[in-house]
């Protein structure tokens, strides 16, 4: 039996992005596209629970059949995994999208959130976005590295819990790309300010938008890679715990131990 591959995106399931990934990925198993109907960027880690979820079903090419849900990417996989596909995805892709997930972004990433929920349910999980938010930018040069990358998950798996979030520079006039990096997240913010207009009954309204700020002068960072031409690969996982912080709070130990409410809490202050 085939391997079965997962692809979906934020950007929509009439991406050029998707549709380029699910090619690729047709090369090493059964493809099946279960995507957003429309694009839910910025969506994060969202999930539909105030409205039903539904999906309707086509094959635009008769290559792979394609699910188009009225949900976010984490809807996508969810009901992938539990309704539509039948048998538990081998491997999942999400991608590719038109724009950074490099840094802080992939807070706010719907492409990498549908890869931190394939890493969660154990499925080895790869996002890939290109730095060009132009959805008619060139594709075809990647092709090499993301086979690259897909046969080598494929070969010898993720690590539990990982997945992978793999950023590419922009075409753009510059020299062609250098590589792959498996690098550390830099760290950076976004400064935002939010543009108040007037609609047409003087009600005020808002468009965020900001500009980014790298805080990090690191070299072994994404962005740094990227800057350099080179492909980024930032092994990332959905701990959130700041282990390194146990070491920088000792004293908090010894306040915990003490129970500030003995009638609700079982930890008793020691005499």
């Amino acid at each position: 039996m085939k391997p079965l591959i997962l692809v979906t995106n934020d950007d929509g399931c009439q991406s050029p992005g998707i549709a380029f990934l699910a090619r690729l990925a047709a090369r090493f198993g059964e493809v099946v596209v279960i995507a957003p109907h429309e694009g839910m960027s910025g969506m994060g880690h969202a999930i539909t629970i105030k409205t039903p979820l539904r999906y309707r079903k086509h094959t635009p090419n008769g290559l792979y059949p394609v699910y188009a849900v009225e949900g976010t990417p984490v809807d996508c996989v969810k009901l992938a995994m539990r309704k539509i596909l039948g048998r538990r995805p081998d491997l999942i892709l999400s991608g590719i999208n038109h724009g950074s997930n490099a840094s802080v972004n992939i807070i706010y990433s719907g492409t990498m959130a549908a890869a931190f929920e394939g890493a969660m349910a154990g499925i080895p999980s790869v996002g890939f976005s290109l730095l060009d938010y132009d959805h008619q930018a060139p594709l075809e040069h990647l092709a090499p590295f993301i086979e690259q990358v897909i046969d080598n998950v494929m070969q010898y798996g993720l690590p539990a819990n990982v997945c992978l979030n793999v950023n590419f520079p922009a075409e753009g006039d510059q020299k062609p790309i250098r590589g792959m990096k498996l690098c550390r997240q830099a760290l950076g913010y976004w400064k935002e300010e939010f543009d108040e207009r007037k609609d047409p009954h003087h009600q005020p309204y808002f468009w965020l938008h900001g500009e980014f700020i790298c805080t990090d002068e690191g070299t072994d960072t994404d962005l740094t890679a990227l800057e350099n031409r080179f492909i980024s690969i930032v092994p990332v996982h959905f701990d959130f715990t700041a282990h390194h912080a146990f070491a920088s709070l000792p004293e908090w130990n010894g306040i915990l131990a003490h129970n500030p409410n003995p009638a609700t809490h079982e930890v008793t202050p020691e005499k």
